[in-house]
Parts: structure tokens; sequence; C-alpha cells
């Protein structure tokens, strides 16, 4: 007779179930001591313990449980003022001793942001943000003044931009933001709230020049190139994290020498000011107003003289730390590390430049330095700095006379072979679409990008021919260059001089192009023989000639519809004998093999 299978688990399995049972009993059984403890101005000694289970806790949802617990625990000693300032010698200890267990358990959140376990991560992230609320709130209940907690808010942005290691895992970690926290920090408070992005861009500015952990500005620059919500009008800064520093601010004082409005700043300020001299820094970023003979004469406070409070409601104030988080990441982002990493980061920052840093940023000719010397680096790297160093020339009054010396330097043989090359030329026609560039500097370009074309590949053609023709049709003193007859057979083209003014491009001619007219592959052919015909087409639009590529044209040919079926043999006669080459009436058998001859290229 068989034994019957057992239906309960085994005794291993029951003894665990038990445990765990028994370690989510001891939690809720702290929790409750402290809860009444705290409305009974008891001992708070459970507080200790409950720590110990979250720190050794092993399974992440016992992790999750303690941490809720504790979050809960602290939210009722900060609101009812166990945290607070003042108070007799006895409280002043018990508010220290409970601050240290706060500041453990906010450094053990901070940690669980690089935590294995993804609810860990996103539970640690939305505690740290909700208990500032509450610190903040209680700050400003006990100051009567709007309150930021500073020093909370600063472990926040180190544990972002440092990315510690998870107190629960022995595995070395990169050092490197994860996403789905980016995502819940950028959709949830950085996108969202004004003061959680000036405090952040305010301490992140400080940070980077602080620390030299090598992970560090890869992680700002991954949240900063996400900021796509930048207010542009003092009416856009409406939405509040900590809905105390909503209210409105007092008027500011009139800007007078030897002010120094002391009095209008908060107590939590004059504790920043303590840590760090914060406020230096922006008589850099503040400029005198503008005078405008249409409106009276008022008096208007500087930027560095404003409170926090009132910094948060000034738009010049947030385009200020945006312009010092920016100007301390980019130096930050070459220095101390290899090619790779070092193009791979600046690559990134150039991107998001023209469109999501320059127009927010207190006077964009400050990072003219850094794109400079990004130009200097050639390749890819050096093209984009190109379009950044364009946008600051154009609408920012920037006087770089050897802009378009170091355009030409970048027409070389591998940036026709370069995956790149359709950027390179959406900028290049940017660059060039002006009617008011020399033709002699013009006559350059084309005659670079014609003698380059002789070893370009056919996508790369069919990109320089559109791009001749139209700016030949917006200049016409370059039609010489085609209309130039085959007199001398030297071309006076100096392809080795860099000043594109110098090298006598306008005295040749563009035989490159015409040499196409023979190319093998047909589109390229017919495409190059426009320039034999009138010029009455309006121009090309270079974005249908700009994503070619082998695959591309091989479609396109694959694709394209016969007319006329090309011949697939040759008619020899009926009497001729392939092999021998003999035919009727050949008697001294010397016809030789024309099979040979066929194949015969010589």
């Amino acid at each position: 007779m068989t034994r019957p299978v057992p239906s309960l688990p085994p005794p291993s399995k029951k003894r665990k179930i038990q445990k765990d049972s028994e370690f989510i009993k001891s939690i809720e059984r702290l929790e409750e001591q402290l809860t009444a403890a705290a409305a009974a101005n008891a001992s708070l000694n459970p507080l200790a313990n409950l720590l110990d289970l979250a720190f050794t806790a092993g399974d992440p949802q016992d992790t999750s449980k303690a941490i809720y617990a504790l979050y809960r625990v602290f939210v009722v000693l900060v609101s009812a003022g166990k945290l607070g300032p003042g108070g007799e010698e006895a409280a002043k200890v018990v508010k220290a001793w409970i601050w240290d267990r706060l500041n453990s358990y906010v450094d053990f959140l901070c940690g669980l942001l690089k935590d294995d376990e993804k609810p860990l991560r996103i539970s640690a992230l939305q505690i740290l943000f909700s208990l500032q609320k509450h610190l903040s709130t209680s700050a400003s209940l006990s100051d009567s003044q709007p309150q930021f907690h500073i020093s909370h808010f600063r472990k926040i942005v180190s544990a972002l931009l440092l990315c510690p290691p998870s107190p629960r895992s022995t595995q070395s970690t990169q050092g490197i933001l994860d996403p789905d926290v980016l995502q819940l920090f950028h959709e949830t408070w950085f996108s969202v709230h004004d003061d959680v992005r000036w405090f952040f861009l305010r301490e992140a500015g400080s940070l980077i020049n602080a620390s030299s952990v090598s992970t560090l500005p890869a992680n700002l620059l991954t949240i900063l190139e996400g900021l796509n919500t930048f207010p542009t009008e003092k009416a856009e800064l409406n939405a509040w994290w900590v809905s105390e520093v909503g209210t409105k601010p007092p008027k500011p004082k009139p800007s007078k020498k030897g002010s120094a409005n002391a009095d209008d700043m908060s107590s939590d300020e004059e504790a920043d000011k303590e840590g760090q001299d914060d406020d230096d820094w922006r008589k850099f970023f503040d400029d005198e107003p503008a005078p405008d003979a249409n409106k009276p004469k008022t008096p208007t406070a500087r930027l560095h003289k404003l409170t926090i409070h009132q910094s948060l409601h000034s738009l010049p104030s947030h385009r200020a730390v945006f312009t010092r988080a920016w100007l301390a990441l980019l130096p930050k982002l070459s220095a101390g590390r290899d090619v790779a990493t070092s193009k791979s980061l600046s690559l990134r920052a150039l991107n998001v430049m023209h469109r999501g840093v320059m127009p927010h940023l207190t006077r964009p000719v400050l990072i003219m330095d850094w794109v400079g010397g990004s130009v200097d680096h050639g390749g890819t790297v050096g093209l984009l700095a190109l379009n950044a160093l364009f946008v600051l020339m154009k609408e920012y009054n920037l006087d770089y006379p050897s802009f378009y010396t170091k355009l030409y330097a970048f027409l070389d043989r591998d940036v026709l072979h370069s995956k790149h090359r359709a950027r390179f030329f959406r900028l290049t026609e940017l660059f060039l679409s002006s009617t008011h560039i020399p033709a002699t500097l013009l006559a350059s370009f084309i005659k670079r990008l014609a003698r380059l074309s002789l070893s370009a590949p056919p996508a790369a053609i069919i990109m320089i021919i559109p791009f001749t023709y139209n700016t030949l049709k917006r200049h016409p003193a370059l039609m010489a260059m085609i209309h130039r007859p085959d007199g001398d057979a030297t071309d006076p083209f100096d392809a080795a001089e860099p000043n594109p003014l110098l090298s006598r491009a306008i005295e040749s001619s563009l035989w490159e192009l015409n040499s196409h007219r023979e190319h093998y592959l047909a589109g390229a052919a017919t495409l190059t023989r426009i320039f034999a015909e009138a010029f009455t087409k309006p121009g090309y639009a270079m974005e249908d000639f700009l994503d070619h590529t082998y695959g591309t044209l091989f479609d396109a040919d694959a694709n394209r519809k016969i007319k006329k079926e090309p011949p697939v043999a040759v008619d020899l006669g009926k009497q001729v004998d392939l092999f021998r080459g003999k035919g009727e009436g050949d008697t001294d058998g010397a016809g030789g093999d024309i099979v040979s001859d066929l194949w015969s290229f010589a």
C-alpha cells in the first residue's frame, strides 16, 4: 500500500513562513509602540530596534514593510514637532538622538536607489521626497516663514548624482543612475515642480565643483538633457512641491550700494550660508536691468540680493541656477576621461545645446570657450559644435571670423564615408544658405566637394549633386564653373590651401562632377546631367537625397520598371563554332576562341 502524498508543505518551508510572519509582526508591534509613545511623550527607544529590523531584513518585501513603517513613524514625529528647534536641554538631547536616527534612515533610503529590486528603488525615492515635504512644512510652521529643508534635499541630490551602492547588495555598482529612478524623478518632480528644479540645479552646480566622482557628470547630463519644461515667463512659475514656498514673497528692496537685505533672509537661508557661500556666484550672472524709455523708472533688486523665497519666484534666478549648472558640467565632460567616453558625453550635450540649453542661459556666449574647444576636436563632435557656434553667431551676435575656415577643414574624405554625413549636409546647407556669403568662398566649398566625390560612394554623390545645384541656383556668379571651356589643362584649384578664400576655386571648373555622367550607377549618371540643362528647376529638396545608402540604392534599381529589355544573347551566326572559332568558309582553321575574345577587357 503506497503512502499518500502529504498536502502540507515540508517543515523547512513551514518554519520560514512562520519566521516571516514573526518578522512582520515585530515591525507592526514596534510601529504601534512608537506611535503611542509619540502621542504620550514616552520613550522612543523602540525606534532603534525598528531601524535594526529594516537594515538587517534579507527579503525585499520585509525591507519594504520596514521602511514604510519607519516613514509613518517619522511623519508622526515630524508633524508633532519632535524635531523642531528650541526647547529645554533635555529635549534638545532627545531631538539630536531622533535626528541621528532619521539621518541613518535617510542614508539607507539613498542607498536603496541603487538596489537590485525595482520596487525598493521606486519606494525609496517616493519616501525621500515625501519626507522633504513634511520636513519643509514643519520648518515653515516653526519659523513662521516659508522653508525648504535644504540639508535633506542635499542628500537626495547626492544620491541621484553619486549613486552610492545599496546597503542590501555586496556587489559593486558602476554608479550610474537607473532609468526607472530617472523617469520617476523627471515625471513626478524635476520637470513638474519649480522649487524642486531650482534647488536641484543649485545643489548640482555646487556638488559637481566639489566632487571628483567620475560618474557624476554623466548622471547630471542624463538628468539635464531630459529637461524640456523650463519656464520662459514668470507666470509659468506656479507649481510647487512644498506648498509653503508657493506663497507670494515680499517685494524685493531697491538695489542700493551697501544694502545687504539681511533682514529678509530666513533662518534656513542663514544656515545655508554658513555651510557654503552660494550667494556670491549669483553676482556673476547678475546684470543691470536694461532701461526702457516707455516705462517709468522703478527701483529693482539685484539678483544676488534676493532671498531664497524671492529667488524661487524670480525667472532670472531660475535662469541663473540653470546657467551655473551647465557651466559647471561642460568642462567636466572631457576632464580625466578616455576618448570614447568624452566623445559620447560631448555628443549628448551638443545634441540638446541649441534647443534645450542656449535659449535658457543668462548669457549664451558664456559657453563659447567650451564650444570652440569642441570645434577644434574635429569629427562628429566638431560638426555638432559648429552648429552651436553658428547659433551663437546668428542669434547672440558672437563674433567668430574663422567659422567658415573651420567648416572648410571638415571637408575631407572621411566625412563622405561617415555614417553622420546626412547630418553634415543638413548643417552645411544651413551654414551656406545666406545669399550674402562671398562667391569666392562658396566656390571653394562646392569645388572641394566635387573633388571628394571622385572617391565617394554613390550615396554621397547623390547628395553632392543637388547640393551643388542649389548653391549654383542661389549664386549665379558661380555658373562660370560649369560653363568654362576646356582651355588650359592645369586646374588652378589649390586643394592644400586651408583658407577657402585663397584656394582659387572660382577660377576652376567642376569637371569632377561632369565625369560622373559616365558613372556605373544609372541614378548618379542621370542626376549629373542636370548641369548640362537649363537651370529652370527652382531647387532640390535636400531631404529627398540625404538618407540614401547602398541598400536603398540597390532596392531602387531592383524595383525600377524596365522600359526596354537589355540584350542577354549575341547572335554569332548559325555556322560558328564557339570553341574553335571555325565558321563556314574558314578553311585555314585560324578563327580563334570567340568566348575568350568576348571576355577580354584589354
